[in-house]
């Protein structure tokens, strides 16, 4: 499809939306975050990279910040797969099972990307709780999860604040990658877990470490 069959399609009125067809441009708005960040974004770099008009992009999003907050949900959720979580029979094994090893060019331009969502949010706080949304609840659901089946199972306590614990790592992970810019790495995680959430749950980390090095 053509840019300009790209803007025939967009203004129909009455033409069914593609769910690839955002897909392909959400994956198009990170590529040019990473490379040229939140400030030398535009609707024509998108729309270049995609191969796509700019019609079809302000048909979805009014603005290049939705643009990229989407972007980024579309990230978190490629991230997580709530359908297939972690299930080792211990909640320690489960959270560091949600740990996806990453090359460092990727740890780098997953850095870039959230640098360019910090740079936004600074710019337009009214847009935290859609960040919020995008980077934090993904994971806070996936955790959620692993806690109430720990607790099905009688691991934990059922009386336990599953719901407050769940947004502990999640949180945490954000602050380090918008404000410190600093990755979310398995020793980050390893620390956050043994050091916070199972001792908040009275659980004593007796499993192995994993492999701080593994790639």
């Amino acid at each position: 499809m053509t840019p300009q069959d790209d803007e025939t399609e967009a203004a129909q009125p009455g033409r069914k939306r593609d769910p690839s067809r955002d897909a392909k441009l959400l994956e198009a708005t990170l590529e040019v975050l990473a490379e040229v960040g939140a400030a030398g974004l535009t609707m024509d770099l998108v729309a270049a990279r995609a191969g796509a008009g700019k019609a079809t992009i302000y048909r979805r999003w009014s603005s290049k910040t939705q643009l990229v907050i989407d972007a980024v949900a579309h990230l978190k959720r490629n991230q997580v797969d709530l359908e297939h979580l972690p299930d080792t029979g211990t909640l320690r094994g489960d959270l560091l099972g949600l740990f996806k090893p990453q090359s460092l060019e990727e740890t780098e331009r997953r850095l870039k990307i959230m640098t360019g969502l910090a740079s936004l949010l600074a710019q337009e706080q009214a847009l935290a709780e859609a960040a919020d949304a995008a980077v934090v609840q993904p994971w806070a659901e996936a955790h959620f999860a692993l806690m109430q089946r720990a607790a099905e199972r009688g691991e934990i306590s059922a009386s336990a604040d599953i719901g407050a614990l769940s947004l502990v790592i999640p949180s945490m992970a954000a602050y380090r990658t918008l404000v410190q810019r600093r990755p979310f790495d398995l020793p980050f995680l390893v620390s956050m877990v043994d050091g916070v959430i199972l001792p908040a749950l009275r659980i004593q980390p007796t499993d192995p470490p994993r492999d701080a090095t593994a790639t």
